[in-house]
């Protein structure tokens, strides 16, 4: 008799436990539709027109990675396009730099935003005398689909330092908001060299060791014809873009409080931008294994950055960082000043 209630019980809890297990894979299979299927905040008039009578629809997981997908490859007929509603924009606003300064990890992170659209590569129209000659009709058309009432964001962080991209902007828009990332000038300036140094090595070639291309052999003196030690020096770039742009235009993302502590930065970017607020802790969660935050978009979809992200720095003799800290301090109270933003860097 206690062998078959047994029986009967292991029965039933097989039964429940299917039940369970096939609701959850409908939840999961439908996460996608029913992101979209629930609007969200409205953003009228922030960035050129309301949609009629609704709201701003969420980009779900399987419109992401499904229908955008299509459209990149060149797959989607134009029929597609207009039943969609979708429009290929030019950027409202642009990471300009700067190089090793996270622009990449921002750029990941705001795409988290439903009213955030990326372009995946670096363009380089801007600071490319051979694809600015093509036009600014072949720059749109390198941008991702979008809804009309999304903004797309695009990053190339030679903007930052390259003499005729300021102007450029300017004339195909003068509104536009630009992002700077930046991270203490040493750090900053090591990070570049060893991106450079990997690729070396990878060649199989050799190269020298930081402290002799930072500092000039003859004078002992920090080497400002290094470049690395030039694109550090942020307020003598920054100076060349306020000749056209307003400093309200220019928002200074902390790239080293990013790494420790991304969603206050991405909530100043959002004010900034006048985006709704939706990007949450949630979103973000800390991968022990790579040492930094991955991107969680739902409940089944995460992502984190390439592996050549967080690379290992070298050592640099102590005298020779104390050194270059001492070089970039007045500029970096230019800076400071000039920006309204003052960075803990010693």
């Amino acid at each position: 008799m206690l062998f078959k209630q047994q029986a009967w019980l292991r029965q039933k809890l097989l039964v429940l436990g299917s039940l369970a297990v096939g609701s959850l894979l409908y939840l999961v299979a439908r996460v996608g539709s029913l992101d979209r299927l629930q609007p969200i905040c409205p953003i009228e008039g922030r960035f050129g027109g309301t949609r009629s009578q609704a709201e701003f629809p969420l980009r779900a997981l399987q419109f992401k990675r499904g229908l955008l997908h299509e459209f990149r490859k060149g797959n989607a007929s134009k029929e597609q396009v207009r039943l969609h509603d979708l429009v290929q924009q030019l950027p409202k606003a642009i990471i300009i730099g700067v190089r090793k300064g996270g622009t990449r990890a921002l750029l990941e992170m705001l795409n988290l935003h439903p009213a955030v659209v990326k372009a995946s590569q670096e363009i380089h129209f801007f600071d490319n005398d051979e694809n600015y000659a093509k036009g600014i009709e072949w720059y749109r058309k390198k941008m991702p689909f979008s809804y009309p009432q999304q903004i797309t964001i695009e990053k190339s962080p030679a903007y930052f330092i390259t003499e005729e991209v300021p102007e450029r902007i300017y004339k195909m828009n003068s509104s536009i908001k630009l992002l700077i990332i930046v991270r203490e000038p040493t750090t900053r300036a090591i990070s570049d060299y060893t991106q450079v140094l990997e690729g070396k090595e990878r060649k199989n070639k050799t190269y020298y060791k930081f402290e002799k291309l930072a500092i000039d052999p003859n004078t002992c003196e920090v080497n400002t014809k290094y470049k690395a030690v030039r694109t550090s020096i942020y307020t003598k770039h920054l100076e060349r873009w306020l000749k056209y742009f307003p400093i309200e235009q220019f928002h200074v993302v902390d790239g080293d409080r990013l790494i420790t502590e991304p969603l206050p930065e991405l909530q100043l970017v959002e004010k900034f931008l006048n985006l709704p607020p939706r990007i949450s802790q949630y979103n973000l969660y800390f991968n022990a294994t790579r040492g930094f935050y991955c991107l969680r978009f739902n409940i089944i979809f995460n992502k984190c950055l390439a592996g050549s992200k967080g690379r290992i720095h070298p050592e640099v003799d102590p005298s020779v960082i104390t050194k270059l800290r001492k070089f970039f301090h007045p500029f970096n109270q230019k800076f400071y000043q000039i920006t309204g933003r003052t960075l803990n860097w010693p």
